[in-house]
């Protein structure tokens, strides 16, 4: 179960330089399609954090021909860094004044022409993808995979957006359903395993998140079976986790282009979602992986049916994994 206390910086259990504490907030413009990162990975034992900032309307595979990429990677964190109130020295302000549930996250870079403030306010309570009364998988998890170290404390939670982006002189309303992440526990620099971290959002009541498994043994441009290790439907602010699933991701160098899911929640409802991208972009939350990200779509069908859903697709890959498979 996922606390108020987790919304703070966790004791580290290990004094590996390695563990870490995340933090994602992934939010989107519908229209035009713009979306939009805002990234800390935090390293307690080594004192220093890096953080990325990202915006992208476009179909790019270089992460500078996106409309906006800004990535720090020793960003001192002081004595007394507060999760839930910090500053770093790249323009990033984070105070969650509600914990778990409001985060009011600032960034600003003048010499960019560019500005993000927005508001964050749960729709629901942390998904805890470590327990089996909340997860139906939980009890099935791999903890021998990159993932399962990295989330041996981990939640998921849809919530609404709101505020403004500003770049280079163009303003951008911000007012979405999108989802954000808090994971903490030890995260190799080298990634060994694969995951899809995806999503749907059709509404204020009515959202998917899942997380899936999937190979790259048939290159970067062949379909991929996807296999549920994780997810939930977000109902009315009431998780419902999903128990079964999978369906393919249709791929261009490694990015979604057409991603199908076949779901079954805990209470025996299938949902059948389908998502085309809009917008790629190569995603380097640190040096050792790529996250293939884009923005896409959604329909869905199911106990409720519809259409303009909106969210977005990010599929790690590790770089040597990467390496070896360009290098066949």
């Amino acid at each position: 179960m996922i606390t108020d206390d987790d919304a703070r910086l966790h004791t580290p259990t290990t004094t590996d330089p390695l563990w870490a504490e995340t933090n994602y907030f992934g939010l989107y413009v519908a229209e035009p399609a713009v979306n939009i990162g805002v990234y800390l990975l935090a390293r307690a034992n080594v004192g220093a954090a890096s953080s990325t900032v990202s915006v992208n309307s476009g179909r790019v595979t270089m992460p500078w021909a996106a409309d906006y990429w800004d990535a720090w990677q020793h960003l001192p964190m002081g004595p007394d860094f507060d999760l839930c109130d910090y500053s770093l020295a790249n323009g990033l302000t984070v105070r969650c004044t509600d914990p778990n549930r409001v985060f009011d996250v600032d960034f600003d870079d003048p010499d960019a022409q560019m500005s993000l403030h927005f508001r964050y306010t749960a729709l629901m309570p942390g998904y805890d993808i470590n327990d089996p009364g909340m997860d139906p998988l939980a009890a099935r998890r791999d903890m021998d995979k990159t993932w399962g170290h990295a989330y041996a404390g981990h939640f998921d939670q849809s919530g609404h957006y709101e505020g403004e982006l500003v770049l280079r002189g163009r303003t951008y309303p911000i007012d979405c359903v999108a989802t954000m992440d808090h994971s903490w526990g030890i995260r190799a620099e080298r990634q060994t395993s694969r995951m899809s971290w995806l999503h749907a959002h059709f509404s204020r009541d009515l959202a998917v998140h899942a997380i899936l498994d999937f190979g790259t043994d048939a290159g970067p441009d062949a379909p991929s079976p996807l296999r549920l290790t994780h997810g939930y439907v977000m109902d009315h602010g009431k998780a419902v986790g999903l128990a079964a699933g999978g369906g393919v991701s249709e791929r261009t160098g490694f990015y979604p282009e057409h991603v199908s899911l076949q779901l079954t929640d805990a209470m025996g409802r299938e949902w059948e979602l389908d998502g085309r991208a809009l917008t790629t972009f190569p995603w380097q939350a640190w040096p050792g992986t790529v996250g293939h990200n884009s923005l896409l779509r959604w329909t869905i069908r199911g106990e409720t049916s519809a259409d303009g859903g909106h969210g977005e697709a990010m599929d790690f890959v590790g770089l040597r994994e990467l390496c070896a498979v360009y290098h066949r």
